[in-house]
């Protein structure tokens, strides 16, 4: 036997989620490997017929306090902390009837499962393991001597290794195996720590921890010369990340950043009300309607830039029907995200094999609580998700002219958008679709030049004489701190303005927009993303 190589005598296996622990407790009893196990764990595998021991047989202790108390016994934890091979250590053991244990096999109680239900405190609470992440970490401290599962999906490898070795595990392992073992009690803290700040209301608390389990391990990054993985977090958001893949190739890092804007944008629309879908482009809106059906709002959407579409990303709020799939599969798609499909337009998407399709089963809220996080270096940057939604907003008329009805029904429409445009953003829109988007520029009137010009060039498109901007209104995600955009604007024919105010120049904006007829009102809630 290697130098590295540790003989596997005892095992003690205490799990939550029982998927395939019979059979590795049958595979290693098999090689002769003593099991040892607690309360449910025990009981199980009793019942499959295996000789197991009862931890109290190991401690001379009873579980107690509802099973809070089983594991916390210094017979267990020296048994997996003790150095083999260390004389003090071994002493230690022989004079206190300390029993080596040389493999772990540990699953915590289902805190996030818990959490994701919307369980009561209490009931969070008590499926806070204790014993589980002591044992681990334990053990992944002394991986030396000691090897610890996390996680059903290694036992097998781990079986092929024991009976490869004649019932040993190797250094590489077991180091691979603590890794593992120390990122999952760091995400299961994570999650218990942020899961009590937000019940503390604490949004800035004095240490934040982020941790998430791996999901995909990408082909690269943004580009490909970068590495890149998807980990989830126990935030149960619905969306890109709890979503059922139908078909199609894996999704690309690029094509996850840009589902998640996509459906973040289409979820400001309450299905309920309305169909709306929004095309994304690198994580940017091309395009954004809503209609009396989905069909509707998808041809409204396109008309805003399908240049742009090509190749993009659909998010749609309702159920997709066939319609609506032979629309979408007319040009060229990367992803479609929605709520759930007919069985038809789902066959009929399947045609396209490279489409990928991503059913969520709901839409999020976008006034519910969460975090948003952005690394620097050394750091990160933390915040609370924006949560602000125009319907929420007290809107203050600045000028002269009021909005009319449906002016009014387009500012809300465009400052949902407007939310989900990268800063500066400028959207312009008329029969709550867009037909102009300015993104991402460094200068506001840039963005307004760019949004117009897109308008301009959607209505060549369609072979129209004017340009979709005449008689839209414009949203800003900022406030114009001059008023040439607010004047670009009007040149393009817009004829209503929504934007937070607060600059030191809003008399003078507000004085421009009075000149050329515009209504203007200001909402008090900047929407800049970075």
């Amino acid at each position: 036997m290697s130098i590295d190589q540790r003989k596997v005598s005892r095992a003690l296996l205490s799990v939550s989620d029982k998927t395939g622990v019979i059979e590795f407790a049958r595979a290693l009893a098999a090689i002769g490997v003593e099991l040892v196990s607690t309360g449910g764990t025990r009981k199980t595998l009793a019942d499959a017929g295996l000789n197991v021991r009862d931890i109290s047989d190991l401690t001379h202790f009873p579980e107690m306090m509802d099973g809070r108390v089983k594991t916390l016994h210094p017979k267990v934890h020296g048994g997996l902390l003790a150095i083999r091979e260390n004389p003090e250590h071994e002493a230690a053991m022989l004079a206190h009837d300390i029993q080596p244990i040389d493999l772990l096999i540990v699953n915590l109680y289902p805190f996030e499962e818990t959490l994701a239900k919307g369980a009561s405190f209490e009931d969070c609470v008590e499926n806070i393991d204790i014993g589980g992440p002591a044992m681990i970490r334990g053990a992944s401290k002394n991986h030396q001597d000691v090897a610890v599962v996390v996680d059903p999906g290694d036992y097998q490898c781990l079986i092929e290794e024991l009976y490869e070795t004649g019932g040993a595990t190797r250094l590489a392992t077991r180091r691979r195996l603590a890794q593992k073992a120390y990122a999952r009690t760091a995400a299961y803290d994570a999650a218990i720590s942020n899961w009590l700040a937000e019940q503390l209301k604490d949004e800035q608390p004095p240490v934040r921890a982020f941790g998430g389990r791996l999901a995909q391990v990408m082909r690269y990054g943004e580009n490909p010369h970068q590495q890149a993985g998807f980990y989830l977090t126990a935030d149960a958001r619905v969306g890109v990340a709890t979503a059922k893949q139908m078909q199609g190739k894996q999704l690309s890092y690029n094509n996850i950043n840009d589902t998640n804007a996509a459906f973040e944008c289409v979820s400001e629309f309450d299905p309920l009300r309305t169909a709306a879908v929004a095309i994304i482009k690198h994580a940017n809106p091309c395009g954004v309607a809503e209609g009396a059906t989905l069909v509707e709002a998808y041809q409204k959407a396109l008309r805003c830039d399908p240049v742009s579409a090509f190749g993009g990303i659909v998010a749609l709020n309702r159920r997709i029907d066939v319609a609506t799939a032979e629309e979408i599969i007319k040009i060229f798609t990367e992803v479609i995200i929605a709520p759930d499909a007919d069985d038809e337009a789902i066959k009929l998407i399947g045609a396209k094999k490279n489409l990928r399709l991503l059913l969520t089963g709901g839409v999020p809220d976008p006034r519910a609580l969460g975090q948003s996080f952005h690394s620097v270096s050394g750091g990160f940057l933390v915040q609370t998700r924006d949560r602000a939604v125009v319907e929420d907003m007290t809107l203050q008329v600045v000028t002269k002219r009021a909005p009319t009805a449906r002016e009014l029904s387009d500012l809300k429409f465009a400052y949902r958008v407007v939310k989900h445009v990268k800063s500066n953003a400028i959207v312009y829109a008329k029969d709550c679709a867009t037909v102009g988007i300015g993104a991402g520029q460094m200068s506001r009137i840039d963005s307004s030049r760019i949004a117009a010009h897109k308008a301009q060039e959607a209505a060549e498109a369609a072979q129209m004489t004017l340009s979709l901007a005449q008689g839209s209104v414009v949203a800003s995600d900022a406030f114009f701190p001059f008023a040439d955009g607010l004047l670009a604007a009007a040149a393009a024919g817009a004829s209503a303005i929504i934007q937070p105010g607060g600059s030191i120049n809003d008399k003078d904006v507000i004085a421009a927009a009075d000149a050329h007829n515009l209504a203007m009102v200001f909402t008090g809630v900047r929407h800049f993303r970075h």
